[in-house]
């Protein structure tokens, strides 16, 4: 489908001649030239987005003025906070959220026909990506069987949602579904989807190059930018409406350059590096800004390191962490297979428009902090947040003080050091609990590491971390040592190619050998698809509630995510992730004290098992091959026999399957009119819940897997689904009413209405302890509004639409909090849900909130972007108090959305009308 470009008005656009083909392009020299502004010192991040401007200037949704601010943000020090209408290239999806963006776009058909319209104006205008890579659960671990096992359970749990895909790909235009088994979205993104450049015909039928950008339906869609191309994560929502053709509306954003210096010493690994700039980055405050690397480091940096940080900036709670191109791009996109013409095109381009990181490059930033990676050691973060950073050496004491403080144990230095001494008739405290586990050798005590997993979203696009993990599992295979026998062990790549250099090296067997057989391609305990641990395990450590604990090489470690019967969880490199296995223990100090030990009684240090940097580099030069990705990717879309044999039913519009659990038509459009309403004021709301700082998007959307006794668990077994089809939260996003009963259901989720209650529960209508889905049904067939409070970074964490989905299906009409994080506030805008910041001092605490309250918001009726409303908050009492409010609608367009009931109303009514 042909690009819609602008009327350039200020004549920017030029050709470029590369090996004998044109191309078009618009150039930011030339916006100079035209009086424009002063652009060459803009970052290359910003340039992208300039470079945007230009292309789609048409004097309504962009205006020449539009241009002209990105000048002004040079001259004002890196800071113009306008309003701007931003169109991607592209749209990625992965499947847990692109189900419920296929179920909104099939459910807008049957809503336009219902308005009169054409269904098949409910087509993606720009090109969708749909890699199925979360589907696969860990149930078969640590042999050679695993992965058959584990896809053939994943298709016997997800045929329906298979099939629905299926449809989508052949009912919708410009719409691609990568099939299961094949990998993950970011990291065939990064290894084949994405081009850095970008290429397409225009309405003239004339090729067009631009940089290539995109938007994803996961956070981590940020990895790409490791490679040059600007993208972030957004909610379903919001990727809905792109690929609708919608311009995304954001501010011109700050952009904070990071500066790196110096080059990694021997023993350090890029998780390692990542993991400082997490903690950096999250003391820094860069939620809502751009991360742009600069500096001689990125020399010595290869494009997979670049990756492996890019890919957490929603852990450093950036928008984008954004590599300009330069010498190694081109290198990457040469091995990974591109095509030379691409890679020709990359380098002229950049060279052309003033994207190259060259040795003038010398950008103006926001602000600027700066990292020598000389410094860089070793290192782990937990128990619970990807910036809970720890030096290795300081891993296990840490690990005391998170037992103490979960026990109400006081541990000073004395105690602490009477403590370790072990069981003597004068210690005072106890501090690790331990417990036999029925029917094994061994107990389990506070700190077992129960799982270990290489998981595939941050790290297994690195091959030197790959690598590395091999080369210890060989040397701890030759000195005859295995996982601890309690340890889950798992490696699930990111992509196929891992496994074809894998071989190459050798280092597969090796890796078998410890446990860590293949258990499939997806994203696996990073997202709570650890799945079981051995039944007598968890029941150790329930029954005796021990501080079990994880090891994995992802980046969340969010409470209740990885595992229910995990509480501490921490990010580690592959390498560390192996050894850790073989250890077993969070209280060795495996930096320094024996991790194990041979058959003979001798002693294994990490320093034993650890490979070199110039091991690690050689045979990464020797295995991983342009000819290995080119093998691995030359038919993505086909996929195996499996998704070969998966039937597709429906035509133009989608026949719902009545009875299925997986797919449901969602309510959003049923009964809408043709006309938008109005923001009303708010009176009389009840509180559902007071949520704490921090609350992230996995405690509000459900996630992971749910129990029988649960409102969820309730609705299956009333539609006679067996406990164990249960499958995960996220499988059933297609659902409504699996969803809706799942939000803030989370079992680590706090309402502060209830004392030292953990869990999805709240007070309803009567005053009486239920949980949130029965609460807001009972309130709802009352016609009473509900709100929200919450803390600091309120929706933090994972682009979840649901997250906002579920809240507003569960009437909330506002969520009044301290601060937001950028995607969970767009998403609760999108769905008609209104976000309020507190004003001055004020916080849910010192309004002393016990949910006896009622809340009415005035102003609402002629509310602005960004004006301050007031709030009464009416007490058990009877007296009020009133306060104000900042109201999170940021943007005209947002206000819009609001008034329509959501973005896809607002859509859906514009395209009925078209």
């Amino acid at each position: 489908m042909p690009i819609t470009v602008g009327q350039d008005t200020s004549k920017t656009r030029k050709t470029l001649e590369v090996n004998g083909k044109t191309y078009a392009y618009y150039s930011i020299p030339a916006a100079e030239e035209a009086g424009l502004g002063a652009f060459s010192h803009l970052p290359a991040a910003l340039k992208v987005v300039l470079e945007n401007m230009l292309r789609f200037e048409d004097g309504k949704t962009v205006s020449v003025d539009d241009i002209k601010a990105f000048s002004e943000w040079g001259a004002l020090g890196g800071k113009n906070p306008r309003e701007i209408a931003y169109r991607p290239a592209r749209v990625l999806m992965q499947d847990f959220t692109g189900v419920p963006a296929v179920v909104d776009l099939a459910a807008m058909r049957d809503g336009i026909k219902a308005l009169g319209g054409d269904a098949q104006k409910i087509n993606p205008l720009n090109p969708v990506d749909l890699v199925i890579d979360h589907s696969v659960m860990i149930d078969e671990f640590g042999n050679p069987r695993a992965f058959q096992m584990n896809v053939d359970r994943e298709y016997e749990r997800n045929i329906e949602r298979y099939e629905f895909l299926k449809w989508g790909q052949s009912a919708f235009n410009n719409f691609r579904v990568v099939p299961p088994g094949t990998g993950i979205c970011h990291q065939v993104n990064l290894e084949y989807l994405a081009q850095t450049v970008w290429t397409d015909a225009d309405q003239d039928d004339m090729e067009v190059a631009y940089p290539d950008t995109l938007v994803g339906t996961d956070s981590h869609t940020t990895m790409v930018n490791g490679a040059a191309v600007l993208g972030w994560g957004v909610g379903g929502i919001e990727a809905e409406a792109a690929m609708l053709g919608q311009p995304i509306s954001m501010l011109i954003p700050e952009v904070v350059g990071f500066k790196l210096t110096g080059e990694m010493i021997e023993g350090t690994t890029g998780t390692d590096l990542v993991l400082k700039v997490v903690e950096m980055l999250r003391a820094k405050g860069v939620v809502g800004k751009f991360v742009e690397f600069y500096g001689d480091g990125l020399d010595n940096l290869p494009l997979a390191q670049r990756a492996t940080i890019a890919n957490m900036a929603p852990e450093y709670g950036a928008t984008c962490g954004f590599f300009p191109i330069d010498d190694e791009t081109l290198r990457y996109l040469r091995q990974t297979g591109r095509d030379e013409d691409r890679i020709a095109l990359v380098e002229a381009y950049a060279k052309e428009n003033g994207f190259w990181r060259g040795a003038d490059y010398d950008p103006i930033y926001t602000d600027t902090l700066e990292l020598d990676m000389g410094t860089i050691v070793p290192a782990i973060s937990g128990p619970k947040r990807p910036q809970d950073y720890l030096k290795l050496t300081e891993a296990a004491s840490a690990f005391t003080k998170v037992v103490a403080d979960y026990r109400g144990i006081d541990i000073s230095d004395d105690a602490k050091d009477m403590a370790d001494e072990g069981p003597v008739a004068t210690k005072p405290v106890n501090i690790h609990k331990t417990a036999k586990v029925d029917g094994e050798e061994y107990e389990l005590k506070d700190g077992s590491v129960v799982i270990a997993s290489i998981t595939s979203c941050t790290n297994t696009s690195n091959p030197y971390v790959l690598i590395g993990a091999g080369l210890v599992a060989r040397k701890a295979r030759e000195l005859g040592l295995n996982r601890k026998p309690w340890v889950k062990t798992s490696l699930a790549p990111g992509s196929q190619v891992v496994t074809e250099y894998l071989d190459a090296a050798g280092l597969t067997e090796d890796l078998d050998a410890v446990g860590f057989n293949l258990v499939g391609y997806g994203c696996t305990t990073c997202i709570g698809n650890s799945g079981p641990l051995q039944p007598e395990i968890s029941k150790a450590i329930n029954d005796n509630d021990l501080i079990a604990t994880s090891v994995l090489s992802g980046n969340r470690n969010f409470e209740g995510r990885i595992s229910p019967d995990v509480r501490a969880n921490y990010l580690a490199s592959p390498p560390l992730v192996v050894a850790y296995a073989l250890a077993g223990d969070m209280n060795i100090d495996i930096a320094n004290d024996p991790i194990a030990q041979t058959a003979d009684g001798k002693d294994v240090y990490l320093k034993d098992i650890w490979p070199s940097n110039q091991e690690i580099a050689e045979l990464v030069e020797k295995v991983v091959t342009r000819e290995a990705f080119q093998a691995k990717y030359a038919d993505v879309f086909k996929g195996d026999e499996k998704w070969q044999g998966v039937e597709v039913k429906g035509g133009e519009t989608y026949d719902w399957p009545p009875t299925s659990t997986y797919v449901q038509n969602p309510p959003y459009f049923q009964g809408m009119s043709s006309e938008p309403g109005e923001i009303t004021n708010i009176s009389g709301a009840r509180i559902l819940a007071v949520l704490g700082d921090m609350i992230t998007t996995d405690h509000i959307s459900p996630a992971g897997s749910f129990k029988e006794s649960t409102p969820a668990g309730q609705y299956l077994v009333e539609h006679q689904v067996p406990v164990r089809e249960f499958n995960s939260y996220g499988s059933r996003r297609g659902n409504h009413e699996v969803m809706m009963r799942g939000t803030f259901a989370n079992i680590r989720i706090k309402n502060e209405m209830l004392d030292g209650v953990e869990g999805g529960y709240t007070k309803g209508p009567d005053g009486e302890q239920t949980s949130i889905y029965d609460a807001s049904m009972a309130y709802q067939e009352a016609g009473t509004p509900l709100v929200i409070f919450g803390g600091e970074l309120y929706g933090a964490g994972s682009s979840r639409d649901w997250a906002a989905k579920g809240t507003a299906l569960l009437g909330v009409k506002a969520v009044i909090a301290e601060s937001f994080e950028r995607i969970h506030r767009s998403n609760l805008v999108g769905m008609g849900v209104i976000p309020f910041e507190f004003t001055g001092d004020d916080t849910r605490k010192t309004l002393g909130l016990t949910g006896e309250e009622t809340v009415a918001i005035d102003g609402l009726d002629s509310v602005t972007p960004l004006a301050e409303v007031p709030c009464t908050i009416t007490f058990a009492d009877g007296s009020t108090k009133t306060i104000q409010l900042k109201c999170r609608i940021d943007t005209a367009i947002e206000k819009e959305y609001v008034e329509h009931g959501g973005v896809l109303h607002y859509v859906l009514r514009n395209l009925a009308k078209s």
